[in-house]
């Protein structure tokens, strides 16, 4: 099997609270070591940092912020967007309006715009997630999506690359760029540098630093005229 590091696509955490804790270190994993044992170094971490929300953090009062939630120094998280279930808010990360992160590592500097929703995901430093991208992290092969089952699997270099867990969204790299209206997962690594244009839909894939991913565009459609039916 190929093997996938962290530390190809994203950079760790290095300012505090995180940088002493497990997401200090997160650059030096293994993808599928880390996943199967996010839980347990989550909780490590909770037991390091001294405050789980940092003093110079915004968080707007309709923000939902869970019990076990690290939010990182001069973190913004704006109205109505819910943060839960051992999420990371690195310093200087922006959540914007109505997003969902769910079990996810947002990277140092990292910009999430309106309405996006990402799910056992790990985003780099500097990047920015535009409005409508929304990350699945569940194989719709499972028997029961209440329940999954099926693990994740995808096609990176070397062959198919098995995740070790049947929850795992994406790994979208350092300063990564989207568009909007984007579906990503299960089962993606996006690498550094890389664009995404509005409308695409991707799973199941690792891609390398430097792509550019589009979709059809308005430009692409095809126009006919509908024959007159019953008119002269």
């Amino acid at each position: 099997m190929p093997s996938l590091h962290i530390g190809v696509f994203i950079s760790s955490a290095t300012q505090e609270p995180l940088k002493d804790t497990p997401y200090g270190d997160l650059e030096n994993y293994e993808l599928a070591d880390f996943l199967t044992a996010w839980s347990d170094l989550h909780r490590e971490a909770l037991a390091t940092v001294t405050q789980r929300i940092h003093p110079t953090a915004f968080v707007h009062p309709s923000a939902i912020i869970g019990d076990d939630v690290i939010i990182g120094p001069n973190v913004r998280v704006h109205e109505f967007s819910t943060v839960r279930k051992g999420s990371v808010l690195c310093a200087g990360a922006s959540v914007g309006f109505n997003c969902e992160v769910t079990k996810s590592f947002v990277g140092e500097n990292t910009v999430l715009g309106h309405r996006i929703g990402i799910n056992h995901t790990l985003v780099g430093t500097d990047a920015h997630l535009s409005a409508g991208v929304s990350v699945a992290a569940i194989s719709m092969w499972s028997d029961d999506l209440r329940r999954p089952d099926r693990e994740i699997i995808m096609r990176a270099p070397g062959g198919i690359y098995r995740c070790g867990t049947a929850q795992f969204g994406a790994v979208i790299g350092d300063r990564v760029q989207t568009g909007s209206s984007i579906g990503l997962g299960p089962g993606v690594a996006i690498g550094r540098d890389s664009r995404i244009s509005s409308g695409v839909t991707l799973a199941g894939r690792a891609i390398p630093d430097h792509s550019v991913l589009s979709a059809p565009h308005t430009a692409d459609t095809h126009v006919r005229i509908r024959p007159q039916r019953g008119r002269p």
